[in-house]
């Protein structure tokens, strides 16, 4: 039986219902309703700040060591893997995702809290060369108040990528998760809620606040005790936070779209890279900020690859998450199912040719759910609109190249900077190509796999700042310099002044002796 949450918001470490709107959520797959949620008021947020700025504040929290620090994300590491069932299933529900990805999701989140607390329980601060009867030391303190929004793609793995280093580094939390999908993030609010309970630590550390993003994270964004902002999503909208960030003086670490190239060059593997191009595109049905949904094959391959791509994508089994055949699922909303169809629509219009797909499913089982078959198009320059704007669906477009110096030009020509993957047997050609091309992260011969060790984030419209690895705790810190006189003179001028003194007086003395 699927266990939906109450229809309660976590405010400073308080359930209760929501005093904003009521929205209900649906099963992509279906369009059932599953439940409803009152969201989040401006005036939750206002509380919710308040009572974040007095628990991150509390000594009980501030002046606990990094060790007991690092044992409550343990626990919470603990409480995630034991209800890993039930937060798969309800992720699925939620958000159509199969539960192969979402149970992958869910061990994901629970990594990243175990990670952190290593990485914490080892950081260190550092003693830095002085220049004078000082010793210089350089420290690490929290922000205070942080704001988390998470996006609807991937829920509990994007809010423990925020909410676990940010924790770590001693801060209290506003987790703002996606109006579509709220649940699982409530759901991980009981868990954090727990754990801080059992600890005998302040309850208002974290706070969940659902509702629309143009109401309740603007009020996070833009609230006096914010310190920083830590947003995944659309580009539009991580522009508009950056400019009400910059209002407030105040950091944000931005993780945006994207409109990856993936490269087949002509001394490819064909099978793995057949098999890598469509994982990085068709898995969570494209809904992926790294989705490889821009195709260069090396002419004199191309009509052979992307045949072969396009005979084996018209293959792909289109179903529920719940069915463990499903290779592509449904899209998140039917709203968003229209976006993209709305898309390929674009791109006919432009005179792009439709190898497959192209429209949702034929069949009784599919009528009510937000299904789209997984697409291939060709035959559109690299400035067609399609291959420059995020569609955020299963929809690849395929473009030839000539040479290395063609095939950088068009992969660079983007406003995104996120991701690539290459394809090729030939180090020396991967390496030199992995180096020119403008993205945060190139994978090669292999796509879309990640680590919790690993910095990741983008460039141009694609982000700002890196999420993960070590230093992923330090984004949500502030750097502080001490300098510790350990001479006899309070200032090295002092010294030297003093010394002068004395020597003129001995030295007067000696005359009037």
């Amino acid at each position: 039986m699927l266990q939906l949450p109450a229809d309660e918001v976590l405010v400073a470490g308080r359930w209760r219902r929501g005093a904003g709107a009521r929205t209900e959520t649906v099963d992509p797959a279906t369009g059932r309703v599953l439940t409803a949620v009152h969201a989040a008021s401006v005036e939750d947020v206002d509380e919710a700040a308040e009572g974040a700025a007095a628990a991150s504040a509390d000594p009980a929290w501030r002046e606990l060591p990094a060790h007991l620090r690092a044992r409550l994300l343990h626990r919470i590491a603990e409480l995630i893997e034991h209800e890993a069932e039930a937060l798969s299933a309800l992720q699925t529900a939620d958000t159509g995702k199969s539960r192969t990805e979402t149970r992958a999701l869910v061990h994901s989140a629970a990594g990243t809290f175990r990670y952190t607390a290593a990485a914490l329980e080892t950081a260190e601060d550092a003693v830095t060369p002085s220049r004078g009867a000082y010793v210089t030391v350089s420290l690490h303190e929290p922000i205070g108040v942080v704001g988390a929004i998470t996006p609807w793609n991937s829920p509990i793995a994007s809010d423990a990528q925020k909410l676990a280093p940010a924790l770590a580094a001693g801060n209290a939390v506003l987790l703002k998760p996606a109006e579509w999908t709220p649940l699982v993030a409530l759901a991980l609010g009981r868990l954090v809620t727990r754990a801080l309970a059992e600890a005998g630590l302040p309850a208002g550390l974290l706070s969940v606040l659902p509702g629309r993003g143009s109401v309740i994270g603007d009020a996070i964004v833009r609230h006096p005790r914010v310190g920083k902002v830590t947003f995944t999503g659309g580009t539009t909208t991580g522009r508009t936070i950056a400019h009400a960030a910059a209002e407030k003086v105040m950091p944000v670490s931005l993780e945006l779209g994207g409109k990856s190239p993936t490269v087949v060059f002509e001394d490819a593997d064909l099978e793995q890279a057949l098999a890598g191009v469509m994982f990085g595109i068709f898995s969570s049905s494209g809904q992926s900020c790294v989705a490889g949904s821009r195709l260069f094959v090396a002419r004199g391959r191309y009509e052979e690859f992307v045949d072969e791509l396009t005979a084996r994508t018209r293959k792909l089994r289109v179903g529920p998450g719940t069915d463990p055949g499903t290779q592509v699922a449904p899209l998140v909303h039917h709203r968003h199912r229209d976006a993209v169809a709305g898309y390929v629509d674009l791109a006919r219009e432009e005179g792009a040719r439709v190898r497959c797909g192209g429209g949702a499913p034929e069949g009784e089982e599919y009528e009510k759910g937000a299904y789209y078959l997984p697409t291939v198009l060709d035959g559109l320059p690299n400035s067609a609109r399609v291959c420059q704007e995020e569609i955020f669906g299963p929809v690849l477009v395929a473009l030839p190249f000539d040479d290395e110096d063609d095939l950088v030009a068009q992969a660079n020509d983007s406003v995104y900077g996120l991701a690539c993957g290459l394809w090729t047997r030939d180090h020396r050609t991967a390496w030199r190509v992995a180096r020119r091309i403008e993205a945060g992260t190139v994978w090669i011969n292999t796509y879309k796999q990640f680590s919790i060790a690993t910095p990741f984030g983008g460039t141009k419209d694609s982000g700002l700042g890196r999420e993960k690895g070590r230093e992923g705790i330090r984004a949500y810190q502030r750097q502080k310099s001490l300098y510790w006189g350990v001479g006899d003179a309070p200032l090295p001028w002092a010294t030297a002044t003093a010394t002068a003194t004395a020597t003129a007086t001995a030295s007067a003395a000696s005359i009037d002796g």
